[in-house]
């Protein structure tokens, strides 16, 4: 009894809102023909798959996949640099978006927030492809970091960074967050415009400041979207930006940049190993949903805020 109350509610519902349901349907239908049906081809992790057999008529070998990449003499150092770059991304590049939105929100003037705004986003909207041309002319013996560095006095001689394996990482890392905190800022200056105002009028009446006001109204209003955003950066920690890597990589610096998501490709791609490929590509996101549910019950345990 209580179930069919409880469906014709649904059914009342879904009707009320069929014009919104409508809307979605051409979504949803994407998400099933693009991320649910193409998820059977995950069994070829535990087959040796042959394209000539298919699917269904490839052989089985269980684990071996998995065994074989657990025993590969590279394994570490592929983990150490997936984790370690993803770990000073999340480091550096998670609060500092939240900063920027925070003191870009106290600016007075609106033409000159609206100037830095626009600067900031432009980075973004440039393809790792070209960011990746520039960076390499910027960062070779004679490119503008080295000249600069050069003229202040800091180097003696030019460095050919993008050679170096031990400059890889902090490389990663801070063109990264220069080219994403604008972006990244985007949804804490939505968050931030959310907030009643009448919190600041009352603060300002007993005579708090701007650094009282972001301490103790904007940064707690908008917890609640911090905490979100935590969990899924902490969730993606296995994703080291292929796009970034591969164009900044060369066999110089194999030792650094050498993340999971490069391996795949050389499997995959070049060496035409689907099953070892898809088998590394599975266990990456086992990893990530333990990661997300790790994330999750901590951040509503701290916070009482969560995904779920």
């Amino acid at each position: 009894m209580k179930f069919k109350k409880s469906f014709r509610k649904f059914l009342h519902r879904l009707n009320e809102q069929k014009y919104l349901q409508a809307m979605a349907i051409p979504g949803v239908i994407w998400m099933i023909i693009f991320c649910y049906i193409p998820m059977y081809g995950i069994i070829i992790a535990f087959k040796e798959y042959d394209i000539t057999l298919g699917f269904n008529r490839s052989p089985w070998v269980g684990l071996a996949n998995f065994q074989e990449f657990f025993s590969d003499e590279r394994f570490w150092l592929i983990m150490k640099n997936t984790i370690g770059i993803s770990f000073f991304k999340l480091l550096v590049g998670f609060p500092l978006p939240i900063l920027f939105a925070v003191l870009l929100n106290e600016l007075a003037s609106v033409r000159f927030k609206r100037t830095v705004q626009t600067i900031s986003y432009l980075p973004h909207f440039i393809s790792w492809v070209v960011l990746g041309g520039i960076l390499m002319n910027w960062l070779s013996e004679t490119g503008l970091i080295n000249i600069v560095l050069t003229k202040i006095g800091i180097l003696k001689q030019p460095i050919t960074f993008l050679a170096e394996p031990r400059y890889f990482w902090g490389i990663a890392v801070i063109s990264e967050v220069w080219k994403e905190l604008g972006w990244n800022a985007i949804i804490y200056l939505a968050a931030i415009a959310g907030i009643d105002p009448e919190l600041y009028e009352a603060a300002t009446v007993d005579g708090a400041g701007r650094f009282t006001k972001m301490f103790r109204i904007t940064i707690p209003c908008i917890s609640g979207t911090i905490a979100i955003m935590f969990i899924l950066a902490v969730s993606g920690l296995m994703n080291s930006n292929f796009d970034q890597i591969f164009v900044l990589r060369n066999p110089l610096n194999a030792d650094a940049s050498d993340v999971i998501d490069i391996y795949v490709y050389r499997m995959g791609i070049e060496a035409f190993r689907f099953s070892y490929a898809t088998a590394i590509g599975l266990f990456k996101s086992v990893i990530a949903l333990i990661l997300l549910f790790v994330a999750n019950g901590v951040t509503k345990k701290l916070t009482e805020k969560s995904l779920f």
